[in-house]
């Protein structure tokens, strides 16, 4: 989360631009952060399923330049693993003070909630798919009560299978409605402080115009009162060689 995609980027080395060698790469501004943390949030469950996902950083490179950022797939690589070390470093201490000071915590914390959520719901249809296969495989035998015995207990299990399940879906979508309002305060207040920053520009510009505009008539003050004493100057030389004249020529007459 824009006006063309307006974004002052200051000057500098930042170490988690990737790419070695001493080259000089613009630092990450912190809207060009949290919409990196955008994408790669959107691809997180694809990095999940692919061990080899260069391919991956490819496109968030791509959707990185879509939205006016410069930046190659090494440089989204290496910044995801400097930002997840401090989430890392943020989740070993109990001071929530430390947290604070990490401006992407909640984005990074909301991606792996995210990414838990998903390990449990495959782990909870697993356990189902082997429970339908072993109920199946005890189909063949042959003795009736043994069969409504295994089908009552099946129908059981089922039930407290589903039961679990129904459970565990509540519990789901109630994280992911909960992921999703820190999403959208997080999104709300990134263009609350654009809207601010760019309010605060506005005000800059007029007060630089208003300074202009107030030398440049004190210029012209200043102009005139030079051209007027310029005039009277002249007028005074004027005189005085009108003066010297006429006294130079009564002398003579």
């Amino acid at each position: 989360m824009d006006h063309g995609h307006l974004h002052h980027v200051s000057v500098g080395v930042d170490p988690s631009s990737g790419a070695g060698g001493g080259e000089r790469f613009p630092q990450w501004s912190v809207q060009e952060t949290g919409e990196f943390l955008m994408i790669r949030a959107e691809l997180d469950p694809r990095f999940m399923e692919i061990k080899r996902n260069k391919l991956l950083w490819e496109v968030i490179s791509r959707k990185m330049k879509d939205r006016g950022y410069n930046r190659s797939a090494e440089q989204c690589k290496a910044k995801w693993k400097n930002l997840v070390t401090r989430y890392k470093g943020c989740e070993t201490v109990e001071d929530d003070s430390v947290r604070q000071q990490f401006p992407f915590y909640n984005d990074l914390d909301a991606i792996f909630t995210a990414r838990m959520q998903r390990m449990l719901w495959t782990e909870t249809e697993g356990s189902k798919k082997r429970m339908m296969r072993f109920s199946s495989d005890d189909d063949e035998e042959s003795d009736l009560e043994k069969t409504k015995k295994k089908k009552v207990a099946i129908k059981s299990s089922n039930m407290g299978s589903y039961s679990n399940t129904k459970e565990i879906l509540g519990e789901f979508m109630k994280q992911q409605m909960q992921i999703e309002k820190q999403w959208m305060k997080a999104f709300e207040e990134k263009e609350e402080e654009r809207r601010s920053k760019e309010m605060e520009w506005r005000q800059t510009m007029m007060a630089l115009e208003k300074e202009r505009m107030m030398l440049d008539q004190r210029w012209r003050e200043k102009e005139e009162q030079r051209m007027m004493r310029e005039e009277v100057r002249s007028q005074k030389r004027d005189a005085l060689f009108t003066a010297l004249f006429n006294m130079l020529t009564r002398q003579d007459l």
